[in-house]
């Protein structure tokens, strides 16, 4: 039977870049879920006999959420509902699973990297057919059904069993409970050389940080590739992921970040985040920035089966270093610059426009999904360890002395008053054209904008996406507020330094990146609008 439940809109349900994140206890209030969901079903059509994929990161509430969604698919005329076992799919997983099975989509459920538990945060986001975020024209669209919408539709069922494999009805729809780790490992296989990894020697540190990759990571790493038991660390997803903050920077895989600094590091040390679709990447004495990591990443893929063919091209988020780009150059591929969020990736991979793409914010990946995939980047630098035979300082090393190097660091400032940053926003985008020809902290700048992006795949236009002051030589600073967090704002400041060949490229990165921060200062006044002294996290 499917009953009918009367409801009142509420008014702060607009999916942000990663679909829709607030606090458990909001998610928790009557409706609420169910409120966001009923507008997904609204709007995506064809979804009479149609597949849908359901799954998220196992934190605080996931399991209450599926069941709901789940009895709210049969309502809606789903023939199938595709979930994890447990409830457990990572971000990268169900991207991969709803491009198996032809489904029309699926529900992540998940907040990423924040925190889990009862009074932290949740996500709910939908992705399309191609297994990528929904665009902005779909997002649009469940947002103006959230704020109409009067009823919402559920099959009068019992929970289904999340943690036994096989299929049950719920109102002649068939739920099919699947081992969420399998289709993921065999593509892994396919894209990596996994015989070369397993003979190269290497040593191991993964740190899960007790998310979703643990399972992931324990089957691929410790029993398809043979590296010793304990190698993945905190690998049993928790639903308040043991109290961490599961975000792989250098401030929450601080102990990670020791071991490899330390006498006793293995050869290689990784992490991955909630929904393990983020990474971190530490050699030995080595911490490879994210956007360091796409450039070496993108240099080496042809070293690894499923890239031997060469790249067609490699797309990097706006605030995301250059670095990428001058090995595009080199290669003599396309390069793209875009807004931050994989959706924008997702047109340029389905139009066979690039290959590997990343964002500054630890994610990287690649056309095999359509999201950022943490265990895939970690595989395909073994894969390039295990080809190579040299470290990641070696190999870092090397790129540099070819490439230069793109000094690069990004500031938080979490949780800041949301109206006094839209104040320090609003007054930086109004003298942008001042600016170009002045100098600030000893620097000239060359150009000032508030980036826009206009898709090459559907001619989309897409503004003020952040405000960039670039300085004579190629360095710059960028200003954004991130669109991630549950609470007051996030200010990002993205700084970036480029070191030609030749030049300093073995230095301090914080020395480096002094006169840059200053000018910063300078030209946001951020102490003044912020209250802050320092920022909250530096990556």
């Amino acid at each position: 039977m499917i009953v009918t439940t009367a409801t009142t809109p509420f008014d702060d349900q607009k999916p942000g870049t990663s679909g829709l994140r607030k606090k458990v206890r909001v998610f928790e209030q009557p409706n609420y879920a169910e409120n966001f969901i009923q507008s997904v079903f609204d709007v995506v059509e064809g979804k009479q006999g149609a597949t849908l994929v359901i799954g998220g990161d196992g934190r605080y509430l996931n399991r209450v959420v599926i069941q709901k969604a789940i009895r709210m698919a049969a309502a809606a005329g789903f023939a199938r509902v595709v979930v994890g076992q447990g409830g457990i799919l990572s971000t990268p997983a169900a991207s991969n699973v709803i491009r198996q099975r032809g489904a029309l989509g699926g529900l992540v459920l998940s907040a990423s990297h924040n925190p889990g538990g009862p009074d932290e945060d949740f996500g709910i986001k939908y992705n399309v057919s191609n297994g990528g975020p929904a665009p902005e024209k779909v997002t649009e669209a469940i947002h103006a059904r959230t704020l109409s919408l009067s009823e919402w539709h559920a099959a009068d069922s019992a929970d289904v069993d999340l943690d036994t494999l096989g299929e049950v009805t719920v109102e002649g729809m068939i739920v099919e409970v699947i081992d969420p780790v399998a289709d993921y490992a065999a593509l892994m296989e396919r894209l990596f050389d996994f015989a070369a990894i397993r003979a190269a020697g290497l040593t191991v540190a993964f740190d899960a940080m007790s998310a979703v990759t643990g399972p992931y990571a324990t089957e691929i790493l410790e029993r398809r590739l043979g590296f010793a038991p304990g190698t993945v660390r905190n690998g049993t997803p928790l639903e308040d992921f043991g109290g961490h903050h599961p975000d792989p920077n250098l401030v929450h895989a601080h102990e990670l970040y020791e071991l490899m600094m330390s006498a006793d590091a293995p050869d290689f040390g990784a992490a991955s985040d909630g929904d393990g679709d983020r990474n971190l990447i530490i050699g030995r004495n080595r911490f490879v920035t994210p956007s360091d990591s796409l450039a070496m990443l993108a240099a080496n893929a042809h070293l690894a089966p499923g890239y031997k063919d060469g790249l067609k091209g490699i797309a990097r988020s706006m605030p995301t270093s250059a670095a990428a780009d001058r090995v595009a150059e080199k290669l003599g591929i396309p390069s793209y610059e875009t807004p931050t969020g994989w959706k924008f990736f997702g047109n340029l991979l389905d139009a066979g426009m690039a290959t590997i793409c990343g964002e500054e914010s630890a994610g990287t990946g690649s056309d095999h999904v359509r999201e950022k995939d943490g265990l895939w980047a970690v595989l395909l630098w073994l894969n390039i360890l295990a080809a190579t035979g040299k470290s990641v300082d070696q190999i870092a090393r090397e790129h540099w002395a070819t490439y230069g190097r793109n000094y690069y660091a990004r500031h938080d400032y979490e949780g800041v008053d949301s109206a006094a940053a839209d104040t320090l926003m609003r007054e930086l985008r109004g003298k942008l054209t001042t600016l170009p020809g002045t100098s600030v902290a000893g620097l000239t700048i060359a150009e000032a904008d508030d980036f826009a992006y206009e898709d090459p795949t559907d001619g989309s236009v897409s503004r003020n996406q952040g405000v960039r002051v670039l300085f004579e030589g190629g360095s710059r600073v960028v200003f954004r507020l991130s669109g991630t967090g549950t609470s007051g704002a996030t200010l990002r400041v993205y700084l970036e330094r480029y070191e030609p060949a030749g030049g300093s490229v073995d230095a301090e990165t914080g020395d480096m990146l002094a006169d840059i921060v200053a000018a910063a200062e300078q030209l946001a006044a951020i102490r003044q609008h912020t209250g802050r002294e320092r920022p909250d996290v530096v990556t």
